[in-house]
């Protein structure tokens, strides 16, 4: 595509689109969200890109591969997995550790929850753009 106009409103609603994908996959254990549509808004924003500028100006601002995204977020998600094995938990247990905590403050929590849903993020923005710069470079 050819548009001075689309192309320039593209660069903000990308950086907007991964931000908004961040916070929906930071919201989702609470409330509706999570890994799978933060992946999802933030390809979004990418095929964007790639409308606008052309598939290889998108995998040039990429700047990774989106098979080594999905891959790397496969791995992430099978370590948060086995974690709990660890513990002599079932596999896929949540396991929580608290940062800080003192008597008064339980601290900030990290569980391998988050480090989940944070894989199937990369899983699906790197399997979703994987299909979609194909496609695109079909045409």
């Amino acid at each position: 595509m050819n548009s001075v106009i689309l192309r320039a409103g593209t660069r903000y609603l990308v950086g907007l689109l991964l931000v908004f994908s961040l916070y929906m996959l930071l919201r989702g254990h609470n409330e509706p969200g999570g890994g799978f549509i933060g992946g999802l808004t933030g390809a979004t924003g990418f095929i964007l890109y790639a409308i606008a500028c052309g598939t290889r100006d998108a995998r040039a601002a990429l700047r990774v591969a989106p098979q080594a995204i999905a891959v790397a977020g496969l791995g992430l998600a099978l370590i948060a997995g086995l974690a709990s094995a660890l513990f002599g938990d079932a596999l896929f247990t949540g396991q929580w550790l608290f940062l800080g905590a003192s008597e008064t403050d339980k601290g900030l929590p990290l569980s391998t929850v988050l480090v989940f849903d944070i894989g199937v993020y990369l899983v699906v923005f790197g399997s979703v753009l994987t299909l979609v710069f194909a496609m695109e470079e079909e045409l």
